[in-house]
């Protein structure tokens, strides 16, 4: 009864206090994706390097420290009303963060290519990047097709005036494996990269 009672308080008031969107990072998120717009309409190397590497490193670095640390070592030995408490302040700032990362080393990335010429099939490089190519693309997929659903979805449900603490705990742990299995798809990534950096 206390669990159940706890549960319930932590979930009642769930609609009142958090946004889905935080709207302070708006305007930090907007700054990148013009920074990053500039970069590649003017085609500065430094620029396009800097947005691919710090972009690359960021999200790298997220999907290891939320699959490998946060989600075994901290999500998984906290109650589920804990768990709600957690999602409340966590998943809002993720819905910008990674989605910003991923645009950032995406779109550095490939016109970063472009400008060195790696794109050209003779190319030492080139085949080393269509891997490289392809392990993005599944990474992509893990990202926008399962984690930003589940994302959404722990929101939503975290808005509704009853929320489902059990099903924002599953969500919950979809959202963490998905993050570990990127996390180990980027150090493949990191591995490719650094290979054709030394070609």
């Amino acid at each position: 009864m206390v669990q159940a009672g706890s549960v319930k308080a932590a979930t009642s008031n769930s609609g009142s206090n958090f946004q889905i969107v935080p709207i302070k990072g708006i305007p930090i998120v907007a700054v990148i994706l013009i920074g990053l717009i500039v970069a590649i309409a003017t085609n500065k190397l430094w620029a396009l390097d800097f947005f691919h590497v710090v972009g690359g490193g960021l999200w790298t670095a997220t999907d290891l420290l939320v699959g490998l640390l946060i989600g075994p070592m901290v999500l998984a030995r906290l109650s589920i009303s804990a768990k709600v408490e957690f999602s409340k302040r966590f998943m809002p700032k993720m819905l910008l963060i990674v989605p910003t990362l991923v645009t950032m080393t995406l779109a550095g990335g490939f016109q970063l290519a472009r400008h060195l010429g790696y794109l050209t099939p003779a190319q030492p490089e080139h085949t080393w990047l269509i891997v490289a190519f392809c392990v993005v693309g599944v990474m992509l997929l893990v990202a926008m097709g399962s984690l930003a659903p589940a994302n959404l979805a722990i929101l939503f449900e975290l808005k509704k005036p009853e929320p489902n603490p059990r099903l924002i705990s599953v969500l919950m742990h979809r959202f963490i494996y998905g993050s570990a299995i990127l996390g180990i798809m980027q150090v493949a990534t990191l591995l490719i990269m650094t290979r054709v950096a030394t070609l």
